[in-house]
């Protein structure tokens, strides 16, 4: 049920909104805009593939309108009083209605949802982080979004290209965030923030423990770095071969990082 490619490298790779699993169950009850998966990380897993062989990925094949992996297990809000989703979302970014009226999940469902998708995929990154750990003194993962550049429900104007996140700098030893923050800020053309609207889902904030070895860092790309925003969701070679020399970058110093000895 979860995927994971193993690697020998300091690296996980947590690809929490890349999957488009709908059980017939659930894909009955969704309306139209619901079955759209208009919310989908799209192509995140294929930007990533192959920028280094010895990274580990986990994700998750189910989509984020069954349950969001990212979100806390008791539904608490990551960003309170700001417009968000939930664990079991109800409505799209944009605030519409995914589900035909009188059909979203109550709160035994959710309970459900949670034991057959949420604690798996957790259970499965948490025994990968520390296989790493045990390799290598410490682990870092790195989780991999994406999201539309405007969406004014969520965010004011336009989303920068590149949006870190670790919790205001919390989770994480600050050479791995410089190191990142580096990197993309010398990127030609890109632009940059880190620890604005998006500063970590649950999965960086969870998992972020750089006094016991385990570093975490999200990184939140517009999706017009790479893809169309629309449907179909096409993805851009072009766009896509110029992001992924700043992406292979990032991964290379990370593991530089902990190969110096940096982190430990």
């Amino acid at each position: 049920m979860i995927e994971v490619t193993r690697g020998d490298g300091p690296i996980v790779l947590g690809l929490p909104h890349t999957g488009t699993d709908l059980p017939p169950e659930i894909a009955a009850r969704l309306n139209d805009r619901g079955r759209a998966l208009a919310d989908t990380d799209w192509h995140i897993d294929r930007l990533y593939n192959g920028l280094r062989d010895d990274v580990t990925m986990v994700r998750t094949p189910i989509h984020r309108y069954v349950i969001d992996v990212n979100r806390p297990p008791d539904g608490e809000s990551l960003y309170p009083g700001q417009n968000t989703t939930d664990l079991c979302p109800l409505t799209d970014f944009d605030g519409n209605p995914i589900y035909r009226t009188g059909q979203a999940p109550d709160a035994e469902e959710i309970a459900d949802r949670r034991a057959r998708w949420h604690a798996p995929y957790h259970s499965v990154l948490s025994t990968e982080l520390e296989r790493v750990r045990q390799l290598h003194g410490c682990a870092i993962l790195y989780d991999c979004h994406s999201i539309r550049s405007v969406i004014p429900r969520l965010f004011a104007g336009q989303l920068p290209d590149f949006n870190i996140g670790t919790n205001n700098s919390t989770t994480c030893r600050p050479a791995v965030e410089k190191a990142v923050e580096n990197i993309c800020r010398i990127a030609p053309s890109f632009s940059l923030v880190v620890n604005g609207r998006f500063k970590g889902g649950w999965t960086t904030r969870h998992y972020g423990r750089p006094e016991t070895g385990f570093h975490a860092i999200q990184m939140e790309l517009a999706q017009s770095t790479y893809m169309e925003e629309a449907p179909p969701w096409v993805w851009d070679a072009a766009k896509a071969t110029r992001l992924r020399i700043h992406l292979s970058r990032i991964l290379n110093t990370l593991n530089d990082l902990v190969a110096t000895g940096a982190l430990t």
